[in-house]
């Protein structure tokens, strides 16, 4: 029982891991003893990242660089990582964009660019790793999928971002298809919806203009039930449970992480 929530010695793959979310989740993964793989469409961004939380958290943290929006760029990623990795035990499904624009004027691009990264994209890496993911998992020893959905899935947004949310919502609904799926190949799909947490996303939604390090991150919070926004504590924990053995019997399942957003 001790070791319910371990993931030391696993292996695990973090996408949109070079800030925000993606990197609350690797440095959670990096504190507890995993090896994580990071991407990022910006490659010095993601090579910066990945050496900071390596100094930072110890442990190995090794960037590559992809564009998960489309076919041609998640093969590319995966094939690097099999360059370096016989077998995955966990991937974090968590590249994800967002397009504001006023209803009347909302361009295609904004609809299939965030599509193509939110939910193309997280079916079509899934896809591609199976092998990894199998390959030395098994019944005791499962690997994990965790789809970083949103709350702006489960109920309608406030911001002017109309592709956004419905790509979110089927994030979620991909996951419980992937779990019912993969739950006998020994894979245990699962997902997140985060609410407000400090990141360029949240902060350009805000008015910070992207600006994390600056955005009035406690006024921000006032307006949510706890008080505050989310921490990587927060995050990284239910990451940890969904990639850990205390998570063997939960499946398909899409858990808020918002401060009770949603039930409020």
């Amino acid at each position: 029982m001790k070791d319910l929530f371990s993931v030391d010695g696993k292996t695990a793959v973090v996408t949109g891991g070079s800030r925000g979310i993606g990197e609350m989740i690797a440095a959670g993964y990096l504190s507890n003893g995993a090896k994580v793989y990071i991407s990022s469409r910006k490659a010095d961004v993601c090579d910066e990242t990945a050496k900071r939380l390596s100094e930072e958290f110890g442990g190995e943290c090794i960037s590559l660089p992809a564009d998960m929006s489309t076919l041609e760029g998640i093969d590319e990623f995966v094939a690097k990582l099999k360059e370096k990795e016989e077998s995955i035990d966990i991937l974090v499904n968590n590249a994800g964009v967002a397009w504001g624009a006023p209803l009347e004027d909302f361009p295609e691009l904004g609809w299939d660019k965030v599509m193509n990264t939110n939910v193309k994209g997280v079916f079509f890496l899934t896809q591609k790793l199976l092998p990894l993911l199998e390959a030395k998992n098994s019944s005791d020893k499962p690997s994990y999928v965790i789809n970083v959905g949103s709350i702006d899935g489960i109920k309608t947004p406030r911001f002017d971002n109309f592709s956004y949310g419905p790509s979110k919502a089927a994030v979620h609904h991909l996951t419980r298809v992937l779990a019912s799926h993969l739950v006998r190949r020994n894979i245990i799909v699962n997902g997140i919806a985060p609410g407000p947490f400090p990141t360029f996303m949240l902060s350009a939604g805000v008015g910070g203009g992207g600006d994390v390090e600056n955005t009035d991150w406690d006024q921000v919070g006032q307006a949510n039930p706890r008080g505050r926004v989310g921490t990587p504590e927060d995050i990284a924990g239910l990451a940890i449970f969904l990639s850990s053995r205390a998570c063997g019997f939960t499946i398909g399942d899409v858990i808020t992480c918002d401060g009770g957003t949603v039930v409020s």
